[in-house]
This record gives structure tokens, C-alpha cells and sequence, in this order.
């Protein structure tokens, strides 16, 4: 998952009406508020300071009520919020700052990566297919569109825009893993393996491209070496919490419930609000409670409350915290509110409604 980072373009607040440019199509904006450019910059400046998150957001908060044009506030206070897990805030003010900066790349691309970690990935699409028709150059929206068309299921259109990327970028380690993971999306994983080798010739020291190569060795059921490459991703990047979340994905596919749990925590403990991590571990937890048991079942019902605290319309989380009432808990009367919740909020699309409207109507497996 690529990492959101904050935007650093003060001196381009201060002089160009609030925006940028690139294209014609951008909205005209009035010259930006000096008063709420200063709160940005001490919101930025806040953020990189340890324990200095939630003050940068206080900041961000009150630039962006001084000057609701300022798109750059926007979207750092929206990357701050995404990092936190508030992914329906984050939501809401990436979507403005993509309204007043639609030629934005990194707003663009924030912005579908939040709706991808929403559970959403045809949404992220709507945002970033536009974006690179207009503007065939930019490479890494481009590149988050492969991730969105595959988790979409649009798996050849992700592989045509996996070349256009790789015309312009022979050798690009990020589209080589996007490119590799379309082909075994496909069941291709000697064309997948053969594109994650050419990516790690390339930058063997790319985290991404060992991530890719993990999960490619666990489709052919090499176990041991997708862990070994797992490992080596976090070895190249410690603060990068993605290779562990993806071995504790894989583990809960496999039923390894103890492990996964671990893993999750792992990521939990670094960054306790990373809701993918509390997800997994709230499922993990589940496979590992019974009826005699219930302790674990508790402890997922709090987590995935916690999340619901957070955002209040997470899908992913109301969809797992019904299941967990209506199949685990055995407590239908609370499941049916949280789950008609769910129906209420998640996209036609999310395969998980037609569970969610049975038991919803009281049908039976």
C-alpha cells in the first residue's frame, strides 16, 4: 500500500491563488488567506514533530476554517486523518481538496487510496482513470490505478495500464509488482515471477518488489520463502507495516489464526490506529473463540467497536462486527441494526451486501 505524505508546497499556497495549475480546467480560487496558510505551516511543521499528530490536525482544522479554499491544508489535514484510520474524514476533505485541485497528482492519488482502504476500489477508479486521460504522464497515479482496476476485478484493463507505465519506465520496480500481481490475479505466476525477478534485478532493495515476490511464493505454496522475503521487506523499510500486514493476511486465509494475530498486533503496536491491522485482528480473534472459549470473541467485539468509534460508517468494520453477533455471538437482534447499517452505507458494488441483506432478513443459510 503506498504511503501518504504530506504536502510540503507552502511557497505555492502563498503565491498562485491557493491552487495549482497544470491544466486549464482547474477552478479559479482567490489569493490565499496569509492567516490560514501560517496555521498550515505550523501544522506541517507539528506533524513531523514526535507525538505532534494531533496538534498538527488541530492546526490543519482551523487553516482550513480560515481559508476553505485552501486546498493544500486540505489535503495535509487528510493525509494526517488517513494515517490515523479516520478514513471517512480523510475522505471527505481529500474529496474538496480534489474539487479545488483536480490536477493535483497527489491529490488524486491520496484520494483513491483512501476510498481503496475504505473498501471502495471502483471508486478510487472514478477518480484516477479521468486523471491519467488528461494526464497521460502521471506515473503514479497511474500506477494506483493498476492497484484499483485489479482489486476491481478489472484485471486486463490494470495490465494495459501496468505497460503504459512501464513504456515510459522500462524498468519501474512499482510498476513491475503491479504489473506481477495482475498476472497472478490471473493464476499467470510464472509471468507474475518472472516480472517480480526482473523488478528486483532492477532495485533489490525495493520493498515493494520483495513484498510482491511474498506473496507470489505463497501462491505456489512456498511458504518459507514468501516469509523470508517478507521479512527482508521490513528489514529494508522498519517503519513500513505493510509486509507484516500482508503475512498476517495470508496466515488468516490459511487458518494459522495464532500467527496472524501476532502479526496484527505487531502492526497494531506500531501504529495503533491502523484499522486494515485492528480488521485483521478482530478476524483472527474470532477463528480463534469458541462457545467455551468466548474471551477472544470479546476482544474482536471491542476492537471492531473502537474502529466504529473512530468512523462511525465503516463498512468493513460493521460488516465484521454483524457477522460476529449473528454467526458467532449468536445474538441476532444486535447484528440486524449493524448490519442494515452496512447495507446503508458500503457501495452496491462490495460483495458482502447479499450476506449481509440474509441476515438481515432473517433467512437461513
Amino acid at each position: 500500500m503506498r504511503r501518504l505524505a504530506l504536502s510540503a508546497t507552502l511557497a505555492l499556497a502563498l503565491s498562485a491563488c491557493g491552487g495549482a495549475s497544470r491544466q486549464s480546467a482547474a477552478p479559479t480560487l482567490p489569493p490565499a488567506n496569509p492567516k490560514a496558510v501560517s496555521k498550515m505551516a505550523q501544522g506541517v511543521a507539528a506533524a513531523k514533530e514526535k507525538g505532534g499528530e494531533a496538534r498538527a490536525i488541530e492546526l490543519l482544522r482551523a487553516s482550513v476554517k480560515m481559508d476553505p479554499n485552501l486546498w493544500e491544508a486540505r489535503y495535509d489535514l487528510g493525509v494526517l486523518l488517513a494515517e490515523r484510520g479516520e478514513l471517512t474524514d480523510a475522505e471527505k476533505e481529500l474529496g474538496a481538496a480534489f474539487k479545488l485541485a483536480p490536477n493535483a497528482e497527489d491529490v488524486a492519488v491520496a484520494l483513491a487510496e483512501t476510498r481503496r482502504r475504505l473498501g471502495d476500489p471502483s471508486e478510487a477508479v472514478a477518480v484516477l482513470e479521468p486523471f491519467v486521460k488528461k494526464q497521460p504522464k502521471a506515473v503514479a497515479a497511474r500506477i494506483a490505478l493498476v492497484s484499483a482496476l485489479r482489486e476491481s476485478g478489472k484485471v486486463d484493463q490494470a495490465i494495459e495500464h501496468a505497460h503504459e507505465v512501464l513504456v515510459r519506465r522500462p524498468s519501474d520496480p512499482s510498476a513491475l509488482a503491479e504489473l506481477a500481481m495482475s498476472h497472478l490475479e490471473r493464476g499467470e505466476t510464472d509471468t507474475a515471477e518472472l516480472l517480480i525477478t526482473e523488478a528486483l534485478k532492477g532495485d533489490p532493495n525495493n520493498a515493494v518488489a520483495e513484498r510482491t515476490a511474498g506473496l507470489i511464493s505463497l501462491k505456489k505454496g512456498d511458504d518459507a520463502v514468501a516469509f523470508r522475503h517478507f521479512a527482508h521487506a521490513s528489514e529494508l523499510d522498519p517503519k513500513d507495516t505493510t509486509a507484516r500486514l500482508n503475512t498476517g493476511t495470508v496466515l488468516l486465509q490459511a487458518g494459522v489464526y495464532d500467527k496472524a494475530a501476532e502479526e496484527f498486533r505487531a502492526v497494531t503496536a506500531i501504529k495503533p490506529d491502523d484499522v486494515p491491522a485492528a480488521l485483521g485482528l478482530a478476524a483472527s480473534l474470532r477463528g480463534l473463540g469458541s462457545r467455551d472459549k468466548p474471551g477472544p470473541y470479546h476482544e474482536a467485539e471491542k476492537i471492531l467497536k473502537g474502529i466504529l468509534d473512530r468512523e462511525p460508517k465503516n463498512a468493513s468494520a460493521l460488516f465484521n462486527l454483524g457477522i460476529l453477533y449473528s454467526d458467532f455471538l449468536q445474538r441476532p437482534a444486535d447484528a440486524k441494526p449493524v448490519l442494515q447499517k452496512f447495507l446503508d452505507v458500503s457501495s452496491k458494488s462490495n460483495p458482502a451486501r447479499a450476506e449481509a441483506q440474509r441476515i438481515v432478513a432473517g433467512q437461513k443459510k
